[in-house]
C-alpha cells in the first residue's frame, strides 16, 4: 500500500500533472484579472490589518479573523522545513521560484476566497458556510458536474485534515520538543491534543478569536528571530538576494556538502514546496474566507489573497535568505535541522535549536487549528451537522496518537488526498472564472 500511495503522490506531485496546473491556472487567473493582486496588494492590506471587519454585515468573523484562521493553516512547518528542503534540493534559486509561485498563487487564492462568499449559505446553526464546495455545487451550470465535484472536493478534504493538517503536525512538534527539551511524546501529545481540544469545541467564532491573537503574535516572534540573523550576518544578505536571482536563472555550483542544482531543480523544488507553504489551489481557505463579516466577496477575496503574499513572500523569505547568509545550505544537511543549523550559527549552545522547536511547535498548532475547521465544514456538507462533535472528537483523538509513531503511510495518504483536493477545485476556478472577472469589474468600477 506504501509503494501505491508513494507511486500515486509522486505523480500527482510531479512536474508532470499537478504543479504545472496549479502554477498555469494561477498565471491564467493573474491574467484575466489584470494582475488584480499587484494592482491591489496595499488596499488589501489595509483592510486586512486596520479595518479588520464590517460589523453591519452578514458573517461570523471579522476579514481580519478570517484571513488569521486562514494563515494558522498556511503558516506551518512548510515554513521551516519546507523552505530548507527546498534550498536543500534545489539551491538558493529554489526560494525565487517560491516566490513565483506566490504571487501568481495570489490570484488563486483570491478567486477562491471571491467564489466561497459568493455562492456561501446559511446554515442551520445560522453561521455562514462556503468554500469550495459549495461553489462547485451552486455556480457550475451542470448541476450533475457541479455536485459532484462538491462532494469529491468535500470528501477529500475532510480525509486530508487529520494527516498534514493534524497528526504530521502533531508528530512534528513531537520530535522536535523531544530533541530540543526531552519531552516524551506521549506528553506532548497530551498537551497538544488537550489544547486544541479547548479550542475547537467553540467552532469558528472561538478559532477566530485564538488565532487572531496567536497568529500574529506567532510570525512576529519567528520575524524578529530570523531578522536576527540577518542583521549579524547583514554583510552576506545582499549577496544572498543576488544568488537567489543567478542561481533561479544559472543553476547552482556544487561547493561544500551541497552536490549542486540544475535550473529545472530550482525551478521543481521551488515550485513545488511553495504551493505545499501556501495552498493556493487546493481550496481550503476558502472555506475560512466564506465565515467573514462582508457584504462584498470581492473586498474579502482581497484580503484573503494577502495570505499568500505573508506566506510565502514574507515568512517564506525570512527563513531562505537566514538559511543562505549563513552559508550552511553548502552543508549537505536537509529539513529542520538545516534551519537549526542556521539559528544556531547565530543563538549558540543550543538556543537556535530551541527556538525552531518552539516555531515548529507555534506553527504546527496553528496549523491544526484551521485544518480542522476546513475539515468540520466539509463533513458537515457531506453528512449534516450531527456529523461535526464526533468529527471534532475523532480530530482531537488523533493528534494524540499522531505524537506517538511514524507517520510514513499517513504523510503519503494525505499527499495523495490533499492532491486530490486540488483537482476538482481547479476545474471549478477555471469555469466560474468568468463571474470572478464579472464581480471584480463591477466592484472597482465602484470602488477605484
Amino acid at each position: 500500500m506504501i509503494e501505491i500511495l508513494g507511486s500515486a503522490s509522486d505523480f500527482i506531485w510531479g512536474p508532470a500533472f499537478l504543479i504545472p496546473l496549479l502554477l498555469l491556472t494561477g498565471l491564467y487567473l493573474s491574467i484575466r484579472l489584470r494582475g488584480i493582486q499587484f494592482r491591489r496588494l496595499g488596499r488589501a492590506l489595509y483592510d486586512a490589518l486596520i479595518v479588520r471587519k464590517e460589523t453591519t454585515s452578514e458573517g461570523d468573523i471579522s476579514h481580519y479573523q478570517a484571513l488569521m484562521t486562514a494563515l494558522a493553516a498556511t503558516v506551518g512547518t512548510g515554513n521551516i522545513v519546507g523552505v530548507a528542503t527546498a534550498i536543500a534540493l534545489g539551491g538558493p534559486g529554489a526560494l525565487f521560484w517560491m516566490w513565483i509561485t506566490g504571487l501568481v498563487g495570489m490570484a488563486t487564492k483570491y478567486c477562491e476566497a471571491l467564489l466561497s462568499v459568493k455562492y456561501r449559505i446559511t446554515d442551520h446553526k445560522g453561521e455562514q458556510a462556503g468554500g469550495p464546495m459549495y461553489y462547485l455545487s451552486r455556480g457550475i451550470r451542470n448541476k450533475r458536474l457541479g455536485g459532484l465535484l462538491g462532494w469529491l472536493f468535500a470528501l477529500f478534504t475532510a480525509i486530508a485534515a487529520f494527516g498534514i493538517g493534524n497528526m504530521v503536525q502533531s508528530n512534528a512538534v513531537a520530535e522536535a520538543v523531544h530533541g530540543a527539551f526531552g519531552a516524551t511524546p506521549w506528553m506532548t501529545g497530551a498537551i497538544i491534543a488537550a489544547a486544541l481540544g479547548i479550542v475547537v469545541i467553540g467552532g469558528i467564532r472561538w478559532i477566530g478569536r485564538v488565532t487572531g491573537v496567536f497568529v500574529p503574535v506567532m510570525i512576529i516572534l519567528y520575524l524578529a528571530a530570523c531578522g536576527v540573523i540577518w542583521f549579524v550576518n547583514i554583510d552576506a544578505v545582499p549577496a544572498a538576494f543576488a544568488r537567489v536571482f543567478s542561481d533561479a536563472f544559472s543553476g547552482s555550483s556544487a561547493t561544500g556538502g551541497f552536490v549542486g542544482a540544475a535550473i529545472a531543480q530550482a525551478m521543481r523544488y521551488g515550485v513545488a514546496r511553495g504551493i505545499f507553504s501556501n495552498e493556493s489551489g487546493l481550496g481550503s481557505a476558502g472555506i475560512a474566507a466564506a465565515a467573514a463579516q462582508t457584504r462584498e466577496p470581492v473586498r474579502q477575496a482581497l484580503v484573503s489573497m494577502t495570505q499568500t503574499f505573508i506566506d510565502t513572500l514574507v515568512v517564506c523569505t525570512f527563513t531562505g535568505i537566514a538559511i543562505i547568509a549563513t552559508g550552511v545550505w553548502t552543508s549537505g544537511v536537509n529539513g529542520a535541522a538545516l534551519t537549526q543549523m542556521a539559528f544556531e550559527s547565530t543563538f549558540s549552545n543550543g538556543v537556535g535549536s530551541g527556538l525552531v522547536a518552539v516555531a515548529l511547535v507555534m506553527f504546527a498548532f496553528s496549523t491544526m487549528l484551521g485544518w480542522c475547521y476546513y475539515g468540520e465544514r466539509s463533513v458537515e456538507y457531506l453528512f449534516g451537522e450531527r456529523a461535526i462533535t464526533p468529527y471534532r472528537m475523532l480530530f482531537v483523538a488523533a493528534a494524540y496518537f499522531g505524537a506517538l509513531q511514524k507517520l510514513d503511510f499517513v504523510w503519503l495518504f494525505s499527499d495523495v488526498m490533499n492532491g486530490l483536493m486540488a483537482v476538482p477545485n481547479l476545474i471549478g476556478l477555471l469555469l466560474l472564472t468568468g463571474v470572478a472577472v464579472r464581480e471584480t469589474r463591477d466592484y472597482l468600477e465602484r470602488n477605484p
